[in-house]
């Protein structure tokens, strides 16, 4: 099942494509998580880290934690846009694989509409592939993505717009529309071939009062992880890990099965349908969980 996307994914000898090389540096976005494992796997890696951590004022108390991390984001992106070279945003509880800096860009570098592309997943879709193989697609989370100079000076006019509509204190799924809010502006945003890490975070409760799902986990990884997330950590660590990575990885199969990753529609129209079936396919038939 071979084709140009998932040869040039596993192609980790190419420095030029490396993730490493083509990034200016790695902002962690965090407000009480201690983040000092994160930031020595990542240097270790050879990325260029820097934290960004919540000032605690008492106007924040009655923000929606939706709000505050919007508010993150977005002065990630006000560092993002003065950047000569892409950067790549990821929240605290984000947990890298071994690897993480040789693993590929998930887009071609030389391409000047770039907006942005997910490291971390979360209900995806693909669109199309490109003629260099590299996957167009869709994701809702912000957990850990790359966003370009580019982008992320118009993210910023996003966050501006998502204040005026829903205002401070209401929750609102800004990161659902971060896709649509770029493509608008004809950026192309991509989708990696597998997660570049996992969301080790505990479950958000404004998820589960707004009737989203209250947890999400990367559907497949491209290796292992770099140190255990925080909801693996259990008298039986490897128990617990493997039991929740079984059940994403099927969560994962079900989607594809079910025409949700890649959508009957825009197989039917695609000018590279089999491109895209192997792309859809290649990526669950592995047996790392």
């Amino acid at each position: 099942m071979n084709n140009t996307y998932t040869e040039n994914a596993n192609n980790q000898t190419s420095q030029q494509n490396q993730l490493v090389k083509n990034i200016s540096k790695v902002l962690i976005i965090a407000c009480k998580e201690p983040t000092s494992q994160l930031e020595e796997v990542l240097k270790r890696e050879g990325f260029d880290c820097q934290v960004l951590r919540q000032e605690s004022k008492p106007e924040y108390q009655n923000f929606s934690r939706s709000y505050l991390c919007l508010m993150n984001h977005q002065h990630a992106w006000e560092i993002a846009r003065k950047a000569t070279q892409p950067t790549i945003i990821i929240e605290a509880d984000f947990v890298p694989v071994i690897g993480i800096g040789k693993l590929p860009l998930p887009f071609n570098p030389k391409q000047t509409n770039v907006g942005v592309s997910w490291l971390y997943t979360c209900a995806t879709q693909v669109y199309s592939i490109t003629s260099e193989g590299y996957a167009e697609g869709f994701s809702v989370s912000t957990v850990a993505y790359i966003v370009t100079p580019q982008a992320a000076k118009n993210l910023i006019e996003l966050a501006e717009e998502i204040v005026r509509k829903y205002g401070t204190t209401n929750y609102s799924s800004w990161d659902s529309t971060v896709d649509g809010f770029l493509r608008d502006r004809n950026f192309q945003n991509y989708i990696p071939w597998r997660n570049y890490g996992e969301h080790g975070g505990a479950p958000n409760p404004e998820h589960k009062q707004n009737k989203l799902s209250k947890t999400h986990r990367a559907d497949v990884l491209y290796g292992k992880l770099a140190f255990v997330p925080l909801y693996a950590i259990s008298e039986n660590v490897r128990a617990t890990l493997f039991f929740v990575r079984l059940q994403a990885r099927l969560k994962g199969i079900a989607r594809l099965l079910s025409g949700r990753f890649l959508r009957f529609k825009v197989l039917q129209g695609s000018k590279v349908p089999a491109k895209l079936l192997n792309f859809a396919l290649s990526r669950h038939f592995n047996w790392q969980i």
